[in-house]
C-alpha cells in the first residue's frame, strides 16, 4: 500500500482526489491548516500545517514518510523550498499542482513554452504575489525550485481552467446566471480562448501520475479551446436565452474568465502517453443547465 501525503486538498477536485486514492486503497495524510473541515472521517490521517511557517511542517513530517506528496496548496517558492526541505529524504514522488498560467498569453502553449529549469525569481511570500501576473510568477518559481533544487521524482501538473458542479468559485455558473436573468456581462476580449478540464478528470488524472513513472511538466485537460464568445454562444443555446454582452467592465459584471489576453494548452504530449479527456462540448453540455 502506498502511503501519500497530501499538501492542502480539502476543496474542489482536490476531494475527488482523495476519494480516488482511498478507493484505490492508498493510505492518505491529509497535511492542512486544519480550519476546514473535511468529509474523510477516520479514513484519513490529519497532520496540522502552516505553509507560510517552515517550522510547523517540520515538525508534522518528523518520523514520518511518504510515497507520494500531492502539492494542492503551494503559493510561493518560499513554500515549495520549505516543504522540501522538510520532507527531505521523507518521499519518492512530489506531484506539484501547477497552471496553464506558467505560460505566457497565447494559444497551444507547449510544455517547453515555460523552462522552470532556467527561471530566475526572487523568494517572496504568497502576499507578495498579489493579482494574476503574481500568481503567474508563483507558479513559475515553486516549479523552478522543486525541479532544480530538490531530489524528489518530481511531476508538474499544469491545470488549465478546472470546471465541475463541484466549483466553489461558481465561475462558470456566473456566465450562465448572467444570460438566464438577461444581466450583462463584462468581456475585455471576447475572442480569447481558454482551455478547460473537468474537476472529475482532473483529480484522475493526478492519482494517475502517482501511479507514473513520468516526471517533468505535463498538460492536461480538453484537447479543444473555446473563446469566451463561443462560450456564451453555448450558454445562450442551450438555455434559450440571449446575452448581454459589455466591454465596460464593473465590480458586478466582469466575467471571472476574462483576462488580458488568450490562455490555452497544447495536450499533444499528454495524450502520447496514451492520457485522453472528454471534448469540451460534452463537459460543458454537462454543466450548462
Amino acid at each position: 500500500m502506498d502511503h501519500v501525503l497530501i499538501l492542502g486538498g480539502t476543496q474542489f477536485f482536490g476531494k475527488r482526489l482523495v476519494h480516488t486514492l482511498l478507493e484505490n486503497g492508498k493510505k492518505v495524510t491529509l497535511a492542512t491548516r486544519g480550519h476546514k473541515a473535511d468529509p474523510f472521517g477516520d479514513k484519513v490521517q490529519r497532520l496540522v500545517i502552516d505553509r507560510e511557517d517552515s517550522q510547523s511542517m517540520k515538525e508534522a513530517f518528523a518520523n514520518q514518510t511518504y510515497d507520494i506528496v500531492y502539492d494542492q496548496s503551494c503559493f510561493s517558492p518560499q513554500e515549495a523550498l520549505d516543504s522540501a526541505n522538510a520532507l527531505r529524504g521523507k518521499a519518492r514522488k512530489y506531484i506539484f499542482t501547477s497552471s496553464q498560467a506558467v505560460y505566457d498569453f497565447g494559444t497551444n502553449r507547449t510544455e517547453e513554452e515555460f523552462d522552470p529549469y532556467h527561471f530566475s525569481f526572487n523568494y517572496k511570500t504568497r502576499q507578495e504575489y498579489p493579482g494574476y501576473l503574481g500568481y503567474q510568477e508563483a507558479k513559475r518559481a515553486a516549479e523552478s525550485v522543486l525541479f532544480t533544487q530538490t531530489d524528489f521524482e518530481v511531476t508538474a501538473v499544469r491545470l488549465p481552467i478546472v470546471i465541475g458542479p463541484d466549483d466553489y468559485t461558481k465561475r462558470l455558473t456566473f456566465h450562465v446566471d448572467k444570460v438566464k436573468k438577461n444581466e450583462p456581462i463584462g468581456i475585455e476580449n471576447p475572442d480569447a480562448r481558454y482551455s478547460f478540464i473537468h474537476s472529475k478528470e482532473a483529480a484522475e488524472f493526478l492519482y494517475l501520475m502517482g501511479a507514473s513513472s513520468f516526471t517533468g511538466p505535463i498538460n492536461p485537460g480538453c484537447e479543444e479551446d473555446i473563446s469566451l464568445l463561443e462560450l456564451i454562444g453555448k450558454i445562450e443555446k442551450q438555455t434559450n436565452h440571449k446575452a448581454i454582452i459589455t466591454n465596460i467592465l464593473t465590480k458586478e459584471n466582469t466575467s471571472p474568465y476574462s483576462l488580458p489576453g488568450p490562455w490555452s494548452i497544447n495536450t499533444n504530449k499528454v495524450k502520447q502517453l496514451g492520457y485522453t479527456f472528454s471534448s469540451l462540448d460534452s463537459v460543458l453540455e454537462e454543466l450548462i443547465m
